[in-house]
């Protein structure tokens, strides 16, 4: 009697999971969590996070190899079991009576399939009974060959990779519709431990895995003897699996942009960025090669249109992901005199203008060169060219600190300013990004375009969710300051600190190194990229040897080179032609509206026919702004 009630009772359970159960194409759309995959501009999958899936293949498509390889070291008696294994459940049960524990499990690829989709991988007893139940149902549900395609397209195995053809172009680069006897034999010995086996992991460990799968094949009929001969996983030849160390500092800031870009959290993302992977790989081979050691190194590339085409956060992502490009906040030593500079040429001082280089008192700061010399009369050219530190300090004297402060500011500057006598010489922190896109704006004649790293966000089904439009640009200065500012850089690496910087084509840049040694810096731009490179210790101590003109300007020589190498040269603009229409550029890069601006109280209106100014009312405002009546005239009624 109790036997009987407890298959009424059972029965009963099956019944009611058989009615709960989706239909197949609910169970094909089944997730497992969303994976994001983020490339590069040229399609590069830069790196890839949460699971994958591969192309869904339906029961024909399955390789035969593949489905005996899974049923022989799964689940031997699949085609003949009502969805649970009696004898396999007695072996499992005698097993662990007699070690005392849950060594030996006895799941049917069904009961697995149940778990995955709507259970957990806890081994207790309540979840194995609801296990059961579910596998009964499944089978009376669907047909045996509906059950084998849901394992195979849903299974994991390790990386990852959900499903027979996300782990086949994993693992071999091609997809599962082909598959021969050893790599079948890999994929079927990861459904035990995909941590352990994985060929990710550790490939010989998949290897040995492999051929006991093999043997298992024999033993179970599904290959000859003389096939598993003829099978060696030792030569199975593996992809090779991305390194995304190195470029995890550029995915990490993309995936924190994603959360302001979209809210889907469901279906599987595809990110495309600006990123390139082959000036990647070239800018972490220079930070490699460049960086002093016991010191760390960041570097930002950027387009002429603002998007990131390569960053480094530092020598080891593994060791250290705080991302010094984007994050850390240094001293710019006398690459912020780029802004003292700048703010000179936009209130008229000319690059051939005489300053004296001789010792300098502001309070008590006596501000001195690096070489405690002072070479007399310079030029404007040459004292940024040699990167004089007193004639700096006149200028910026000379402008207000309050103005250099304001320039920064303006170029996007959004860390503190000092406004003390020093900051000419770059005493306030900064970062590389900032710095980097501020020298970019220069490069691009003063218009500045924001830096951007997505261009497009789509779900796994082709809903595109964000398509980037051009972003917005803000005139910072006029491009004839640009092309002076130009100028001054260019002198700087053809005749001043900065000659190691060279690559061999226009270009233009500016070293920087702070007191001590602990900072040291070169941000240049050529053929339509600008780079920064920044190099020091994070605990600010100094390091012997640095300067802006030695390993930062030899690290971004070496990335450039091969960076644009392969693009005609490209002149500089260093000659710009002043028009007296220009608008004024401080309005536009605060955002003030310069569309037509509401009537004034005594102006007279806009006179469309003639562009001859209305002598009567420019006579009268005189008078009003004087008080006296301008010579030979009389004031005139309206």
């Amino acid at each position: 009697m109790i036997g009987l009630a407890g298959i009424i009772a059972l029965a009963v359970a099956v019944a009611i999971a058989y009615q709960s159960l989706p239909g197949f194409d609910e169970m094909k759309r089944s997730p497992n969590g969303q994976s994001v995959e983020i490339r590069g501009d040229d399609g590069t999958v830069l790196a890839s996070f949460g699971p994958s899936y591969g192309e869904w293949l339906s029961y024909p498509e399955i390789p035969a190899t593949m489905k005996n390889a899974m049923i022989a070291v799964e689940d031997r008696r699949y085609w003949y079991h009502p969805g649970i294994d009696p004898i396999g459940i007695a072996r499992s049960f005698v097993v662990n009576a007699m070690r005392g524990n849950k060594a030996q499990g006895a799941s049917t690829i069904t009961q697995q399939l149940a778990r995955n989709l709507f259970l957990t991988a806890s081994k207790e007893y309540t979840r194995k009974l609801r296990e059961v139940v579910l596998a009964l149902a499944i089978e009376r549900k669907y047909s045996k060959e509906a059950i084998l395609e849901l394992y195979l397209n849903r299974v994991y195995f390790g990386g990852g990779a959900y499903g027979i053809d996300a782990a086949a172009r994993k693992f071999y680069g091609h997809s599962a519709r082909r598959m021969s006897i050893e790599e079948a034999a890999i994929i079927a010995g990861l459904v035990k431990a995909p941590s352990r086996f994985s060929p990710s992991a550790d490939a010989e460990a998949a290897r040995k895995r492999a051929a006991t799968v093999i043997d298992v094949m024999v033993d179970a009929g599904s290959i000859t003897p003389e096939e598993a001969a003829a099978a060696d996983p030792r030569l199975v030849q593996f992809a090779p699996q991305a390194r995304p160390a190195g470029v995890r500092y550029f995915t990490d800031w993309v995936l924190a942009e994603l959360e302001s870009l979209t809210d889907e959290t469901n279906e599987p993302l595809l990110v495309e960025t600006t990123l390139n992977a082959k000036a990647q790989a070239f800018a972490e081979a220079a930070i490699r090669a460049e960086t002093p050691k016991g010191a760390q190194g960041a570097l930002v590339a950027l387009a002429r249109d603002g998007g990131v085409k390569a960053m480094v956060g530092g020598t080891d992502y593994v060791r250290s992901n705080y991302n010094r490009a984007m994050t850390a906040r240094r001293q710019p030593g006398s690459a912020f005199k780029f802004f003292v500079y700048a703010a000179a040429l936009e209130q008229g001082v000319k690059l051939d203008d005489i300053y004296e280089d001789k010792p300098i008192t502001i309070g008590n700061w006596s501000p001195k060169n690096n070489n405690n010399s002072f070479a007399g009369p310079v030029t404007v050219r040459q004292a940024f060219a040699q990167s004089i530190n007193t004639v700096a300090v006149e200028i910026a004297q000379q402008v207000g600190f309050d103005t250099v402060a304001e320039m920064a500011r303006r170029f996007g500057i959004t860390t503190p300013v000092d406004r003390q006598p020093a900051m000419a010489l770059g005493s306030s922190v900064v970062t590389l990004f900032e710095m980097t896109n501020a020298y970019a704006t220069v490069a691009n004649g003063g218009l500045e375009n924001a830096p951007y790293a997505i261009t497009r966000i789509s779900t796994g089904s082709g809903r595109v969710l964000f398509n980037r439009a051009a972003g917005d640009t803000r005139q910072v200065v006029a491009p004839v300051v640009a092309a002076q500012m130009t100028q001054l850089m260019q002198a700087a690496v053809e005749e001043g600190t900065a000659r190691a910087a060279r690559i061999g084509r226009p270009l233009a840049g500016k070293t920087g190194t702070t007191s001590s040694n602990k900072d040291g810096w070169f941000i240049g731009f050529s053929s339509g990229v600008t780079t920064g490179v920044w190099m020091g210790r994070d605990d600010n101590a100094a390091v012997r040897g640095l300067a802006g003109g030695r390993a930062p300007a030899r690290a971004f020589a070496q990335f450039m080179a091969r960076a644009v190498g392969g693009t005609p040269p490209e002149p500089l603009v260093t000659d710009v032609v002043e028009d007296g229409a220009m608008l004024e550029p401080d309005a536009q890069s605060y955002g003030i509206d310069m569309g037509e601006a509401p009537p004034v109280e005594g102006e007279p209106p806009p006179m469309e026919d003639s562009p001859r100014l209305d002598q009567n009312w420019l006579d009268k405002t005189l008078q009003e702004k004087s008080g006296t009546e301008p010579a030979g005239k009389q004031p005139q009624p309206g």
